[in-house]
């Protein structure tokens, strides 16, 4: 597949989402085994590694930073700020902070963890409705005006907020959770990014793992795990969910592929322009992963998964009520 255009970088259309190296999905893998996942993916072609400040509370990009330092020419570095760690009497918690300080600081952390002069793509992480989206937006400016950030993104955002954003600096990029069980972007947001000309960047684009294969087991969950929280891993939600997926792998089948590399085509064949960023701690998995870029499917298939796996056949909000306020929710269900 050919390569995708992001802001003023060309890129393949599988990037990698670099969360799950140290967060998120319960223990993280050794510092060797990540590492062996990045440098297997530098070698089959990633050219776009996704980070933040909060991954980890910095231990993603400190784990990146020295991984990807020789091949800085050859890849697009991303990036977040305006939501990560904060030190407080009882302990290190995380804040959605998008002040102009802040966004400052988190760059300049990010960019010492990198260990790089400038970051390719750097988005605000959250939308801090404290503050207005064009404050936001102006920070990231500045950073772009001294040289430090090479173009902005915004994630988690509606429609409008992108429309706002874009008044006061081109925005290059949106990202957002978007898979066959996560429709929100297809209300709104996605005509957003193709009137601004932003690229459309899609995150869990597996559903969690929900759609790799039958053997996920929420009773196995990390005490960590932040699908404990989601409603959709809940055991009545899941038990209803699960009644999708078996014909989800029949029809993995009849493509002759995984049921992971089914879902990424999906995404693909859906938004010509969308760029996939799925995670893994399994160089099998990634290698699985990379491979739905060559897969063709029909325009019969593309409407059975569509009427299959949507908005009205998934039990189960992707959120909780926390969570969810801490999204910009206009355009979302």
């Amino acid at each position: 597949m050919t390569q995708r255009s992001i802001g003023p970088f060309q890129v393949n259309p599988i990037g990698m989402g670099c969360m799950n190296l140290s967060h998120a999905y319960g223990t993280p893998p050794s510092a060797e085994q990540a590492a062996k996942v990045v440098y297997r993916a530098l070698d089959l072609g990633v050219d776009l590694f996704d980070t933040a400040a909060l991954y980890g509370f910095g231990a993603n990009e400190k784990l990146l930073g020295p991984l990807l330092k020789s091949h800085r020419s050859e890849i697009t570095l991303c990036s977040k700020g305006g939501m990560a760690g904060v030190n407080f009497p009882d302990g290190l918690k995380r804040v959605i902070d998008g002040s102009p300080k802040a966004i400052r600081l988190n760059c300049e952390d990010s960019l010492s963890r990198l260990q790089t002069d400038v970051i390719d793509l750097y988005y605000l992480h959250r939308w801090d409705k404290k503050v207005p989206i064009e404050e936001s937006v102006g920070a990231l400016s500045d950073l772009v005006k001294a040289g430090k950030v090479r173009s902005i993104g915004l994630s988690e955002v509606s429609a409008a907020t992108i429309v706002r954003a874009n008044a006061v600096h081109p925005i290059a990029a949106v990202q957002t959770e978007y898979s066959l069980w996560t429709r929100n972007p297809e209300i709104a947001v996605l005509k957003a990014c193709r009137d601004i000309g932003a690229t459309f960047v899609a995150f869990s684009p597996v559903a969690r793992g929900f759609l790799c294969s039958n053997q996920l087991d929420i009773n196995t969950f990390d005490a960590k795990d932040i699908r404990r929280a989601m409603p959709r891993f809940e055991a009545a939600h899941f038990a209803a969910n699960q009644k999708l997926l078996m014909p989800f792998l029949e029809i993995a089948r009849e493509q002759h592929c995984t049921p992971a590399q089914l879902a990424l085509a999906w995404l693909l064949t859906k938004e010509p322009g969308l760029i996939a960023i799925p995670g893994t701690q399994n160089i099998l998995h990634l290698e699985e992963n990379l491979a739905a870029s060559s897969l063709r499917l029909s325009e019969a298939v593309m409407q059975k998964l569509d009427a299959l796996i949507n908005n009205q056949t998934v039990s189960g909000q992707r959120y909780n009520p926390q969570n969810a306020s801490e999204v910009d929710t206009e355009d979302f269900v």
